[in-house]
């Protein structure tokens, strides 16, 4: 008895070949920094202080007031959403025959990974971790003594 493999679909021109590559790239160097972002992110988050406890308003307030925690969330957001995107894309090219459908799902795949990356990154360059009329025990310490 002998098993036959069918040939994989090959590319569907020399330019989507490159694209596969740089997708290919991308999931592997994207794939290990996520693991440090993530890791560290619950490191921070579930393993200082009073573990899941500390975790409120006053918390991600104290923390989004340091530009460094505010970068390594964006970079995070970005990196995960372009990463489970691209892995999507692959998902639908892999198995869609219909080329418009092909096309249409990935245009689809982009918009939403757009917007959730815009929407994303606007909370949290808009961030305001001392909103006026905030009772002040929900505020984070960083926000006694000011004033709107």
């Amino acid at each position: 008895m002998s098993v036959i493999i069918e040939q994989p679909k090959s590319p569907r021109s020399r330019k989507a070949a490159n694209w596969e590559k740089r997708g290919w790239m991308y999931m592997r160097v994207s794939g290990v920094l996520l693991i440090v972002l993530i890791f560290g992110h619950l490191f921070v988050n579930l393993f200082t202080g009073e573990g899941i406890h500390q975790i409120d308003f006053a918390f991600v307030g104290g923390k989004w007031s340091n530009p460094f925690w505010k970068v390594w969330d964006v970079t995070m957001l970005w990196l995960a959403l372009i990463h489970g995107t691209n892995g999507m894309r692959t998902l639908v090219n892999d198995y869609t025959d219909r080329e418009g459908l092909r096309k249409t799902l990935n245009w689809l795949l982009w918009i939403v990974c757009g917007a959730l990356i815009v929407l994303g990154t606007l909370v949290a360059t808009t961030f305001d971790p001392c909103p006026a009329g905030t009772p002040v025990n929900l505020l984070p310490a960083l926000c006694n003594g000011l004033t709107h």
